[in-house]
C-alpha cells in the first residue's frame, strides 16, 4: 500500500498487471504531452501539485527516459508496451507487452498480446476502448492523424480539447467522465492531455512560452485531476498508467521545442499504480 501519508489509501504501486486484466480490471492510461521531468517534479516538491501528489510517492515522479522524442513514436511504441525506462537499471520489467520471441522485459507479471498494441489487444477481451484526442496526432484530420485514435472502439476530438483551447483540460476530463458513467464494460480509456504542450503562455497572459508557462499549465493541469480521479475511484479497479511521452526545450544547450535528443526532451516523469475503487 502507499507509503506517502497523503496518497490515496486505496493506492497500490505493486501490482500484478496480468492478473489485473485477466479479472478485467480497468485502465487509465493518461499521457501529459510534453511535459518535462524536472518541472513536474520540482512542482511536486515545491507542493504545488497538491492533486497529482494523492497519486505520487513520497519521492515525488519517477524520471524515465522516453522511447521517442516526440508524439506519434512515442506511442506507437507505448501501446505496444514499450513505456518510459527506469534511468537506474539497465532492464525495465514492462506492465503489458506485445509477444515476440527473446523479449528480456516480460516477467511473470507482464499482461502479454498477440495483437500489435494494447489497445487492440483489449478491444478483442470485450473492452470498451475511448481515445480522447488532444495534440495534432489525435485530430482526426488527415491519414497520419487518424492511425492512432482509430486503434480505439471510440475516439473525439475537437478544437476545445487541443491545444488552442486554455481549458482543454476541464473538456477533456468532463468528456471522460461522461463515458465512464455511461460504460458498463470493463475500460481502457486513454486521455491525451494536451494544456502543457505550446503553446501555453496563455497560462501566464504571455505571448511566448517559457518554463515559467509550462509550470503554470501543469499547475492547470492538477487544478482539474479531481474531476477525473473522482469517477475513476468509483469503478472496482483501475491500473493506472500517467507519463509524458517527451519533454520539451526552452534554449538548453541551444535547444528548442522537441524532435530532438537534448535530456529536457528524452527525461519524463512517470507513475504507475492500481486504484482499488469504492
Amino acid at each position: 500500500m502507499s507509503s506517502n501519508k497523503f496518497a490515496n489509501e486505496n493506492l497500490m504501486w505493486e501490482f500484478n498487471m496480468k492478473e489485473e486484466i485477466d479479472s478485467s480490471s480497468n485502465v487509465l492510461f493518461m499521457v501529459l504531452d510534453a511535459l518535462r521531468y524536472d518541472v513536474a517534479q520540482d512542482l511536486f516538491l515545491q507542493g504545488e501539485l497538491p492533486n497529482f501528489a494523492s497519486y505520487l510517492p513520497a519521492t515525488g515522479w519517477e524520471k524515465r527516459y522516453s522511447p521517442a522524442s516526440f508524439t506519434y513514436p512515442a506511442h506507437q511504441a507505448f501501446f505496444s508496451g514499450f513505456l518510459p525506462t527506469r534511468v537506474d537499471q539497465p532492464v525495465t520489467p514492462r506492465r503489458f507487452a506485445a509477444d515476440f520471441k527473446g523479449s528480456v522485459s516480460t516477467t511473470a507479471e507482464t499482461f502479454c498480446f498477440e495483437e500489435t498494441d494494447i489497445v487492440t489487444a483489449l478491444n478483442n477481451r470485450g473492452y470498451s476502448s475511448y481515445c480522447i484526442g488532444g495534440v495534432g496526432f489525435f485530430n482526426k484530420q488527415t491519414a497520419l492523424s487518424r492511425i492512432l485514435p482509430d486503434l480505439f472502439r471510440e475516439s473525439v476530438w475537437s478544437s476545445v480539447l487541443g491545444v488552442t483551447n486554455p481549458k482543454s483540460t476541464k473538456h477533456q476530463f468532463e468528456k471522460a467522465v461522461d463515458w465512464i458513467q455511461a460504460t458498463e464494460q470493463p475500460f481502457f480509456l486513454y486521455i491525451n492531455v494536451s494544456a502543457i504542450h505550446q503553446p501555453n503562455c496563455t497560462y501566464i497572459n504571455e505571448e511566448k512560452d517559457t518554463l515559467e508557462s509550462h509550470k503554470a499549465a501543469l499547475k492547470y493541469v492538477d487544478s482539474q485531476l479531481p474531476t477525473l480521479m473522482n469517477a475513476i475511484e468509483e469503478e472496482t479497479s483501475t491500473c493506472c498508467f500517467f507519463c509524458s511521452d517527451h519533454g520539451t526545450a526552452y534554449g538548453e544547450d541551444g535547444h528548442w521545442g522537441h524532435r530532438n535528443g537534448h535530456k529536457t526532451v528524452m527525461e519524463v516523469p512517470y507513475v504507475d499504480f492500481l486504484l482499488k475503487g469504492n
